[in-house]
């Protein structure tokens, strides 16, 4: 998910009539059953949404509507523009982190703190995952999805080489080798974007309270154990472990034909490895990854939440908050993880991927701990170098230390704004 904060486009918004396309009527409504007028940056899972429509009309008789925008800037420009024109959404999705917590901090989200409360009370959501949208004590959106970000791989790679899914990170890094040695690349990187798995993968598998500690600004990212750890990286880059970071074919499509043999994505990825004709099981299959020191009792395992939220000055704001509270029902999330090929956060959900079900109790229920993903857990202004910065040095490795002392000065000026 692109998360720039750039809102360079707001002209362009108004002037084509994206700001109040669907937005327009007059006075506010109490009506909690209807059409809901739905918001998102995510283009191309609107067939997805708009599939819902059957079972929340039986349920609850509530259909979305559904915009989509697949230019993040523009769609960043229409939310933020329709708060100040109070044609604000009855219900859009946004990022957890930094980027809810602006809108909280203006009060411009819904409180759903007593849909939390039902949902938990049901065993309808886990009470880790309330942690994620609990700002100041109160509970604001609900969650769209929930993935892991684990390890996919090339199954017929794999099966060629006699390789088995590692369960300890030193056999992770010998079947890395084993691969190189073979004429394979190993591990899948990009220069933009997501720039960030390997750094979190290696940060929070070594010692996740100094992940954490990036976070909060506990430590700094020239902290000689980040340098260390960023050197340990940059060995790997010179093994000739990772794929060309510039790369512009389509990582799905690099994994089927064996431009890489593995991928640190989110369990959505597995819809995008359908697309292209892959198979689960047979063509390819995932695990979680070890963690880098064995000593640790629980592996950490990257989650990402996005959220839908209301707009607290909607008109729609109730059908909004009636939409919300089914979401996050068995119904509701069984017709979401079938439809989006994922792991469904409610642990009452059925879902025809086998896989991905049992990862999901697995993770609930073994020797796992959950951190957040680098790209909520950073503050946004710190992301946004952090993500130029790795990007850069998989471009070109060398010397980390530059590349950390720049995301450092953004992380001081950051820290010291909330002095």
């Amino acid at each position: 998910m692109n998360r720039k904060r750039t809102i360079g486009l707001v002209a362009s918004v108004l002037a084509t009539g994206l700001l109040l396309a669907g937005c327009s009527g007059s006075g506010a409504s109490n009506a909690t059953t209807g059409t809901l007028k739905f918001y998102t940056d995510k283009a191309a899972w609107k067939p997805q949404f708009q599939s819902l429509n059957p079972t929340s009309q039986k349920d609850v008789k509530i259909s979305l509507n559904t915009t989509g925008y697949s230019d993040e800037n523009q769609y960043q420009a229409f939310v933020k523009q329709s708060f100040r024109t109070q044609q604000s959404p009855g219900l859009f999705t946004w990022s957890t982190g930094d980027n809810l917590n602006q809108l909280v901090d203006q009060k411009l989200v819904a409180d759903t703190s007593s849909i939390w409360k039902q949902a938990i009370a049901d065993g309808n959501v886990s009470q880790d995952l309330e942690k994620y949208y609990t700002i100041g004590g109160k509970q604001y959106c609900v969650p769209m999805n929930i993935a892991y970000w684990v390890m996919y791989y090339n199954k017929k790679i794999f099966d060629k080489y006699g390789i088995e899914k590692p369960t300890t990170w030193q056999e992770l890094m010998d079947d890395a080798a084993k691969l190189k040695q073979n004429g394979v690349t190993p591990f899948y990187q990009t220069s933009t974007l997501f720039t960030f798995p390997w750094f979190e993968t290696l940060v929070a598998g070594t010692d996740p309270a100094l992940y954490n500690g990036l976070a909060d600004g506990s430590v700094k990212y020239t902290d000689p154990k980040i340098v260390a750890i960023m050197n340990e990286w940059l060995a790997q880059e010179k093994k000739g472990w990772f794929s060309d970071a510039g790369s512009k074919t389509d990582p799905a499509q690099m994994l089927k034909q064996g431009d890489m043999a593995m991928i640190n994505f989110g369990t959505f990825f597995g819809a995008s490895l359908d697309g292209v004709g892959m198979k689960a099981g047979s063509d390819y299959d995932y695990f979680v990854i070890p963690a880098v020191d064995p000593s640790l009792s629980k592996t950490p395992v990257p989650v990402e939440t996005g959220p839908m939220c209301v707009a607290q000055s909607s008109k729609q704001k109730d059908l909004g908050l009636a939409y919300s509270k089914w979401w996050m029902t068995p119904s509701a999330q069984s017709a979401w993880g079938n439809a989006r090929g994922d792991v469904p956060f409610n642990p009452k959900a059925e879902t025809k991927d086998a896989g991905l079900k049992t990862l999901g109790e697995d993770v609930a229920k073994g020797p796992y701990q959950l951190v957040t993903r680098y790209f909520e857990a950073a503050p946004t202004p710190i992301l946004n170098v952090a993500l130029e910065e790795f990007g850069a040095f998989s471009a070109n490795p060398g010397n980390p230390l530059p590349h950390l002392q720049k995301i450092q000065a953004a992380a001081d000026k950051y820290w010291a704004s909330k002095k």
